[in-house]
């Protein structure tokens, strides 16, 4: 479990893996959200940002557009072309103590399964 501030927060996600089905919209012609992430995206604060990143191509960008807000998948930033390797956040530490990145990898294609409480006295 993570503890997280009271302050408002930039969530960056990948798309693919992590939200819906690996390459499903190639294989099956459409994409399969997974478990979890409905739930996880009811527990975000509204005022917090959402960017969603994805390798996909920019011409299937329409198709991915229409899929999330079916879903209700809230976002403030889609990025696509992005490449196929690591993604590295880098962020500055508050001068408090406070860290003020985080990195999580999940497995494939599984439950998305973040869970997080927010800590007052952080």
């Amino acid at each position: 479990m993570f503890e997280f501030s009271t302050l408002t927060k930039t969530w960056i996600l990948d798309i693919d893996g992590t939200l819906v089905k690996h390459n499903g919209y190639k294989i099956n012609g459409y994409d399969t959200l997974l478990d979890g992430v409905k739930e996880f995206f009811e527990t975000l604060n509204p005022d917090d940002k959402v960017v969603l990143l994805t390798a996909r191509k920019e011409e299937f960008l329409p198709a991915l557009r229409d899929f999330l807000a079916k879903n209700n998948i809230r976002y403030d930033y889609l990025l696509t072309d992005m490449p196929m390797g690591e993604r590295i956040l880098v962020n500055d530490r508050k001068p408090s103590g406070l860290d003020m990145a985080f990195a999580i990898n999940k497995d494939r294609d599984m439950n998305l399964g973040i869970e997080y409480k927010i800590n007052k006295e952080l």
